[in-house]
């Protein structure tokens, strides 16, 4: 099922990639799609200060459809992405480990009030593809939609240029799926015991920044905040992530990922064995190849 579910999502991205340079859309679209693998492998012989046979793979897709017309704007965005790393050795412990595991989807939809102002409704849907662990031969902490994140709001968003966003919704839901009864019998990820949803009512801000820092440098970066108000609104629930992009030639790239979350509905285990909510850290640095398609040209800087 889940590997049905991974090749029909990058088939899908495929063909709408495949789109994205012709001519059959209105002018009023705009698609991209960047396809990128990195890779890397390492051996030993006779190495002295040691090391594990090892090879890993990465692999991403970045898609974008927006849509302008009038006083109504329309932005979507997917990213996924897929990684592992394989130990060659033969030694105990060398199962395949993750290396990065996400699908996240998120769409705008807005009416100008006046200039740089909007009435929008933004929803977004976060998940994993693949079984999480936190050691190898633990049971897994998580699966495709265990958790899944959607979340819904309303509110006015700020848009002076095509670099900076701010949206500030005083209606918020978050919706937390955990469609697992071994991790929903744990009361993982803030259900109750047993249930498989959360419903949670708040206030929810979001703000994005991307710019073209240096030539062939890239930065994306966003903020987002939600507090429930019912429960602790004090603690606020935080994702933040900054991405750089080096673009070496058409082909070539390189990236460098930030991300950190906080949620204090999610109990981690630390190293001393102390459990509660934690502070979630992930950096990711590739080298590979990556490609873009679009069915529009940049303005001139």
């Amino acid at each position: 099922m889940k590997k049905n579910l991974i090749i029909a999502f990058f088939a899908t991205m495929a063909f709408t990639g495949a789109h994205a340079q012709g001519d059959t859309l209105p002018s009023n679209w705009k698609l991209k799609a960047i396809y990128g693998a990195n890779g890397t492998q390492s051996s030993f012989v006779n190495w002295n200060a040691g090391g594990r046979n090892n090879i890993s793979l990465l692999g991403y897709v970045a898609g974008s459809a927006k849509y302008e017309k009038g006083k109504i704007k329309w932005d979507n965005d997917l990213g996924a992405a897929l990684g592992g790393m394989q130990y060659l050795d033969g030694e105990v412990g060398n199962e395949l480990q993750k290396t990065d595991d996400r699908l996240e989807l998120a769409t705008n939809l807005g009416y100008r009030l006046k200039k740089h102002y909007y009435l929008s409704l933004l929803g977004s849907f976060r998940t994993q593809f693949l079984d999480g662990f936190s050691e190898l031969g633990t049971p897994r902490n998580s699966t495709f939609m265990a958790p899944g994140w959607v979340n819904l709001s309303l509110g006015i968003d700020f848009t002076p240029n095509d670099n900076f966003s701010v949206f500030l919704s005083p209606l918020a839901s978050k919706m937390t799926f955990v469609n697992d009864q071994v991790l929903s019998d744990a009361g993982s990820f803030g259900v109750d015991p047993g249930k498989r949803f959360r419903g949670e009512f708040g206030a929810y801000f979001k703000l994005k920044y991307n710019k073209e820092i240096f030539t062939n440098i890239e930065m994306k970066s966003k903020l987002e905040l939600f507090s429930n108000y019912i429960d602790n609104p004090e603690n606020i629930d935080v994702n933040a992530e900054v991405l750089f992009s080096f673009k070496v030639n058409n082909w070539f790239s390189a990236s460098l990922l930030w991300n950190l979350l906080y949620d204090d509905d999610i109990d981690i285990t630390d190293s001393n064995g102390n459990t509660g909510p934690r502070t979630q850290f992930k950096s990711v640095l590739g080298l590979g190849v990556s490609y873009t398609m679009k069915n529009f040209t940049d303005k001139k800087k």
